[in-house]
């Protein structure tokens, strides 16, 4: 038995089996559609189409989908991002059919009636006002949107409150259309079955799709120059991002990019900001950095959040570590705990099979391939000082860098 078949069908949709020998089987569906693919005056509407794939179809009720997978002890649950809408589920191994059944019937079957489309809108508005009552979270939001402003990255998933308002039906069908390309379609089942199963189960449920492509237009990255941007809001601590815009998924230094990362804020409580700010000052409750790549672009940040009198300091601090990592390469030690530290997580974070089956699927969509583990160690492995060094001095320039600061105060 192979670990991994791909099998096409005649309309594009393809879908990954990854045997594993257990009872349970974790299984996704992505399409390659998502916030960046809105038009304007469109904001939100697929994070939208997300909420609304579980209210009805031209076989089931809302109840109906709801009850699908639970009543045999599954879950079933969505979410959207810049580029993706994905629909995942967790169940014991006899329910594949049923779970693959209720993905094609809610993705291309559903009905979107109005009064669920109006009830809905209230869902979403009322994660919005839950959204902006949450700082750290927003700050990331809105730091992207200044990064990217006047692309399609520039803009939050959940959408502007005028634009959700005003969606109709036609627009969530229009969208659809436009953008669930069956090409871009992928299933990934991680789970104990045959390449014969899932290839009769497959065919008799979504064979019966009819093909749809659709042509994505590239979306011109705007460079920001650096800027600082400081926001009273009425809150009690400051919030601060920092960062840049940097290359996308394809970028052959993004390997060597994910371990600075990792090494500068990263998970984990012996990050180089977390040692050097927070436990040698006292400084900054919470202090990480990230490093988020698309298809065409990425970006770096820092994120820290800390009292109001305790920011300039931190933030000085924050530039003191970045400033040690452009003034030469780091020893062979550091280089080799770093590469140990990155490995042991990346290995720890593949036991969780939901996160690792979604993983495979966007691998197929992004480079029509699995990505091997022994193959991001190797890369991990070949990263040199002198990488992290250049990229540190690219990426690291006071002059080019970003912030955008939430401050206590009058809104």
């Amino acid at each position: 038995m192979k670990e991994y078949n791909l099998i096409q069908l005649d309309n594009g949709i393809r879908i990954l089996l990854h045997y594993q020998n257990s009872s349970i089987t974790h299984t996704c569906m992505i399409v390659n559609a998502g916030a960046r693919d809105e038009r304007e005056g469109k904001y939100g509407v697929a994070h939208f189409i997300e909420h609304l794939l579980f209210k009805r179809t031209e076989r089931r009720s809302t109840n109906q989908i709801l009850n699908r997978l639970e009543q045999v002890g599954g879950d079933l649950n969505a979410y959207t991002t810049k580029e993706y809408t994905c629909l995942h589920a967790s169940f014991l191994n006899p329910h594949l059919e049923r779970a693959l059944d209720l993905f094609e019937d809610v993705l291309f079957h559903s009905t979107f009636p109005e009064n669920e489309i109006e009830k809905e809108k209230g869902v979403i508005l009322d994660e919005m006002a839950s959204y902006l009552d949450s700082p750290e979270e927003s700050i990331m939001d809105d730091f992207e949107d200044l990064l990217f402003k006047g692309t399609g990255l520039g803009h939050n998933i959940l959408g502007l409150e005028d634009d959700l308002r005003a969606l109709q039906k036609p627009d969530v069908i229009d969208f659809m259309l436009s953008n669930y390309d069956t090409n871009e379609i992928v299933i990934a089942i991680g789970g104990n079955y045959s390449l014969a199963q899932v290839e009769r189960i497959s065919n008799k449920i979504f064979g019966r799709i009819k093909p749809n492509t659709r042509s994505r237009q590239d979306i011109a990255i705007i460079e920001n120059k650096g800027q600082q941007i400081t926001i009273e809001k009425p809150i009690n601590q400051a919030h601060y991002m920092l960062g840049i815009q940097t290359f996308g998924i394809f970028d052959e230094r993004k390997t060597a990019m994910l371990l600075l990362n990792n090494m500068l804020g990263g998970f984990g409580m012996s990050s180089i900001l977390n040692l050097g700010i927070r436990e040698k000052y006292g400084i900054a409750y919470t202090i990480e950095s990230n490093f988020t790549m698309y298809t065409d672009v990425g970006h770096f940040n820092i994120y820290l959040g800390t009292d109001e009198e305790k920011l300039k300091k931190a933030v000085s601090l924050v530039f003191k570590e970045l400033n040690k990592l452009k003034e030469g390469p780091i020893s062979a030690y550091q280089l080799k705990q770093a590469k140990q530290k990155f490995k042991g997580q990346i290995a720890l974070a593949e036991e969780n099979r939901m996160s690792m089956i979604i993983a495979e699927a966007k691998n197929i969509i992004d480079y029509d391939k699995i990505i091997p583990l022994q193959e991001v160690f190797d890369k991990i492995d070949a990263v040199r000082a002198e990488d992290l060094l250049e990229l540190s001095t690219i990426y690291f320039d006071a002059d080019k860098l970003i912030s955008l600061s939430f401050v206590p105060g009058d809104e």
